[in-house]
């Protein structure tokens, strides 16, 4: 499950490189929600990427609760209190904390997952330790951390955290995850992503 899947490109993604997996994407605005459905349409998946239109922060009646196996998300990263807010509606709510906070986002992934379940989640690196933290709270064990580069010898921008539903503690550190390489080139691990396609299943 992707939780505020925006357009759909990630169930999209996922669906691509996983032929045998069943997804669902959660989008609380109206176009997004819309627009990902189109493009599920478009891409010929209705019969395995299920688009729903609800606020995650009532996640009963939306879907089963304890079924999903893994459950994905960017969720907003801002703080409504602070920064400036992008004067489009649909941007601002998918990047502050306006309709949902990280809190919330991880409740709802508790909700959804079974016991065991994963859930991964990409944030900004500034904010790791409430990330952490959250995902403590509410009985998601981190046990996967990888910090996103955009090319060698700068600052980490974003974590890429794997957390376990119920799990026990123990965190590993992944080896850094660069973007572009010092040409200013996509990387070779970046190329990956485009190129591979996951095994069958």
């Amino acid at each position: 499950m992707d939780i505020g899947c925006g357009c759909g490109v990630i169930p999209l993604i996922i669906a691509y490189r996983r032929p045998r997996v069943r997804l669902f994407g959660l989008e609380l605005q109206e176009e997004l929600f819309d627009l990902a459905r189109r493009n599920v349409i478009t891409n010929g998946l209705e019969d395995r990427i299920t688009i729903q239109q609800g606020d995650l922060k009532n996640p009963e009646g939306i879907f089963p609760a304890a079924r999903a196996d893994w459950v994905v998300s960017n969720p907003p990263y801002g703080r409504s209190s602070s920064g400036r807010l992008n004067p489009e509606e649909e941007k601002a709510l998918a990047r502050h904390e306006i309709a949902a906070s990280l809190l919330d986002v991880l409740k709802a992934a508790r909700y959804f997952l079974k016991p065991r379940g994963r859930t991964a989640i990409i944030y900004p690196a500034r904010r790791t330790a409430g990330l952490l933290s959250a995902m403590r709270e509410t009985g998601l064990e981190p046990k996967r951390l990888q910090v996103v580069y955009s090319y060698p010898g700068d600052e980490g921008r974003f974590v890429l955290v794997e957390a376990v539903k119920k799990g026990g503690e123990e965190l590993k550190i992944l080896p850094p995850f660069f973007i572009y390489d010092q040409a200013r080139c996509y990387s070779p691990e970046m190329q990956r992503l485009y190129e591979d396609r996951a095994p069958k299943g």
